[in-house]
């Protein structure tokens, strides 16, 4: 079975805290995995690192910084700009051969094509969101790591988002994402990495965690605050 991504031994230090400890996982391609945990449980170090932004303090990442794309939860784009620009900006910076065809894939991609000319500044959470990860996607990376991308989405705004990143899964991309929300992760995710004070807890398929606690009614949340609550002794949460 081939391996799109490989973590190994990941760990992350600021000083005296520990924000991760002895992360290792691998993923396939074209696999959608949820990477989930209370707050300050190191998600964000997490995928930050496995995308470039970050040096591990220590273990390893299998891809280069180049062969992810990063989808942050606050976007860094040029609100004055056009989509298209905002597009071609960062197909420059990427260094594409082609930056004009990466472009105007991207646009049909995401169905941003009647949207191209309008400013970004202008556009709905929703559709700034859609630039945001179609910036994330323009060098078309085998990875794609996203943090918290529907926080600021509603219910439609959401649909339409999780509509393209499926079809961006079946074309073969691995997908990583963060989420509070365990509905999201139980309705998608292929796969589920819980973490804990920086430590992976869980690794394995929404199903067999719910089926691990039968008392929680089927609700991926409820099974994964009852691990969490089961680990609580061992540790403090990492801020």
């Amino acid at each position: 079975m081939s391996v799109a991504l490989s973590v190994q031994a990941l760990g992350k230090r600021y000083g005296e805290l520990q924000a991760l400890a002895d992360v290792s996982f691998e993923a396939r391609p074209g696999e959608l995995i949820a990477v989930l945990g209370p707050n300050g449980a190191g998600k964000t170090t997490l995928l930050s690192i496995i995308a470039g932004l970050q040096e591990p303090s220590s273990g390893s990442v299998s891809r280069s910084a180049r062969e992810v794309g990063w989808v942050p939860q606050q976007s860094a784009l040029y609100g004055k700009l056009s989509v298209a620009e905002n597009l071609r900006l960062f197909a420059s910076l990427e260094g594409l051969a082609d930056p004009a065809a990466a472009v105007a894939g991207m646009l049909e991609q995401t169905g941003l094509g009647e949207r191209a000319g309008d400013p970004v500044g202008k556009l709905s959470g929703g559709n700034r969101q859609r630039v945001n990860v179609a910036i994330g996607l323009i060098a078309d990376p085998p990875v794609l790591a996203l943090d918290e991308p529907t926080a600021a989405l509603d219910g439609a705004q959401r649909g339409r988002l999780w509509e393209f990143l499926t079809r961006r899964r079946a074309a073969g991309t691995t997908v990583l994402f963060s989420s509070h929300h365990g509905s999201e992760a139980q309705r998608h995710a292929d796969r589920i990495l819980i973490l804990a004070a920086g430590r992976l807890v869980w690794d394995s398929s929404p199903a067999e965690l719910i089926a691990s606690r039968p008392d929680c009614d089927g609700d991926l949340e409820e099974a994964m605050l009852a691990l969490l609550g089961e680990l609580e002794p061992a540790g403090a949460e990492a801020p």
